[in-house]
């Protein structure tokens, strides 16, 4: 994923799902120790709930082309 969806992809989470932005940085940590999928880690350490990560899935899908995931 390139630095701008990446970031399209935070402000998704912050501005349409209402994740804090402490949340965000102890995934993004997360993902660099486990290097996992930043929503994947949000829901792992209980940041979000199952339905946000569907929201998640869902936004992926239909907003970004599949060579850019």
């Amino acid at each position: 994923m390139t630095a701008k969806r990446y970031q399209q992809l935070i402000d998704f989470l912050t501005q349409d799902l209402g994740v804090s932005t402490e949340s965000i940085n102890i995934a993004l940590k997360s993902c660099q120790q486990q290097q996992g999928p930043l929503p994947v880690i949000l829901w792992q350490y209980g940041l979000i709930t199952l339905e946000q990560l569907n929201d998640v899935f869902h936004w992926i899908e239909t907003s970004l082309n599949p060579e850019e995931i």
